[in-house]
């Protein structure tokens, strides 16, 4: 049997071009919708949701650039 190197958590970062603003802008749409589906509920965790998505969107704003 072969050794797997594969640390626990790790992640594979988000590789450049369309299929990465792509993958971004659902991330985006993902945590609005999530945002606005906690919102009467649970104010913190819509927040939280609010707030990444705003760290998303300054990041795709700085993308397009």
């Amino acid at each position: 049997m072969d050794n797997q190197y594969c640390k626990v958590g790790a992640i594979t970062p988000i590789t450049s071009g369309q299929k990465a603003l792509a993958q971004i802008e659902y991330q985006y749409q993902n945590f609005l919708n999530k945002a606005s589906d906690f919102k009467t509920t649970d104010d913190k965790l819509a927040a939280f949701f609010e707030l990444k998505a705003r760290k998303l969107e300054k990041l795709l704003e700085s993308l397009v650039k």
